[in-house]
């Protein structure tokens, strides 16, 4: 060995500065990795429509209200939709709650927010998706992992409910028909739930809800005194 000669410069082997750099590189790579493993995943904002995940609800309040579930980011929360629609708990139920500017809470077969199905408390699915206008989320008691059967739809967005309540779905169609919601914690005259199904199965709306509105009253008929006929109708005149 030739003196002064570093022994890893023989044989063409690596310098220490090239095996410090590429285990730099590494480290670098695997810090990167890692990142991107841990980084949260947002969901897409909507997905293409599909019926087995359309949640119909039938409200009194005039028709009908679509919802869009999202298996996707809380897949327990949709399943329990469905089973609990299927079996027909949420047809008659009324909306409890419901606060103007925020919220109509509903889905408690009890009917004063205490109550739930017999199946048990769901495991919480807390995801990216905010709570705005229209947004399903499930409602819960005070444990994060108590949600049941009873669910809420937003009127305006509420930001702070995001990761501390889970949503499951949005409004696509028929929001009048939440905003026509009687407010009060009770409301004096609750709206109801006539129907709930899923789109899949084809269910149509109630006739108590697609009934043709009676005619309206003409001037005549608003002037006639109290108990009188309703005014005749004057021919038409005759074309000459």
């Amino acid at each position: 060995m030739t003196a002064g000669v570093p022994a890893h410069a023989q044989g063409g082997g690596k310098t220490d500065e090239a095996k410090e750099a590429e285990s730099a590189a590494k480290a670098e790579d695997n810090v990167k990795a890692l990142r991107a493993e841990s980084a949260p995943k947002i969901p897409p904002a909507s997905l293409p429509l599909n019926p087995e995940d359309i949640w119909d609800l039938d409200l009194s309040t005039g028709g009908r209200v679509r919802i869009q579930l999202r298996p996707d980011i809380a897949p327990n929360h949709v399943a329990r939709i469905k089973e609990l629609t299927r079996q027909g708990l949420y047809n008659g139920l009324k909306f409890h709650r419901v606060i103007a500017g925020f919220m109509a809470q509903g889905g408690d077969p009890k009917g004063d927010g205490t109550g739930g199905s017999t199946l048990p408390d769901l495991k919480q699915e807390f995801n990216m998706m905010p709570h705005l206008r229209g947004t399903v989320s499930m409602a819960r008691a005070q444990s994060e992992d108590s949600a049941n059967s009873q669910f809420f739809i937003l009127f305006l967005p509420r930001m702070q409910l995001d990761k501390k309540y889970t949503v499951f779905g949005r409004v696509i169609e028929g929001m009048q028909y939440v905003d026509a919601i009687p407010l009060g914690e009770p409301p004096a005259n609750p709206a109801v739930i006539v129907q709930a199904s899923i789109e899949s199965d084809g269910k149509p709306v109630p006739a108590v809800l697609t009934a043709p509105p009676p005619p309206a009253p003409s001037v005549a008929d608003l002037n006639r005194p109290i108990g009188g006929k309703p005014a005749a109708k004057k021919p038409a005149p005759k074309k000459k």
